[in-house]
């Protein structure tokens, strides 16, 4: 997919995309990030610390948004910059829902910045992995 900024308006639902999470997936991430935390593949360890299970990354989880973005951009290229707020933990076989709306359009500098967000249903109700956050792209 790939979107024309002249098709753009401020407040124009963007994208949404949805993502199962699974523990190849997160094993995958942590062995091409050198991110071995036992938090993040030992499932006794996550539950000692106060967690279900294992959790995922919260990189892969931004990874998981990154890669939304660029799709709905056309472009890896697309995406100029990117801030997250960090929110909640993700669990195994969650489906996280990757999400973003226009805030604001340069027409000159042909940007747009995007309020950006995941959410997961949890307990009948929606937890927010990442949320109050931006990605800035550049599009055709």
């Amino acid at each position: 997919m790939s979107v024309r900024l002249e098709d753009l308006s401020v407040g124009h639902a963007a994208f949404e995309v949805s993502r199962r999470v699974t523990r190849e997936d997160v094993k995958a991430y942590a062995d091409a990030s050198g991110d071995q935390n036992p938090l993040h593949q030992d499932d006794e360890v996550a539950r000692a610390a106060g967690f279900p299970g294992i959790v995922a990354h919260g990189m892969y989880t931004m990874g998981t948004l990154a890669s939304a973005i660029a799709g709905w951009a056309g472009s890896g290229d697309a995406l100029v910059r990117m801030k997250v707020q960090f929110r909640a933990p993700v669990f195994m076989d969650e489906t996280i829902v990757c999400g973003g709306s226009v805030r604001s359009l340069d027409r000159e500098t042909r940007t747009a910045v995007l309020d950006v967000w995941v959410r997961v249903e949890r307990d009948g109700g929606d937890e927010w992995p990442i949320r109050r956050s931006e990605a800035e792209v550049r599009l055709a």
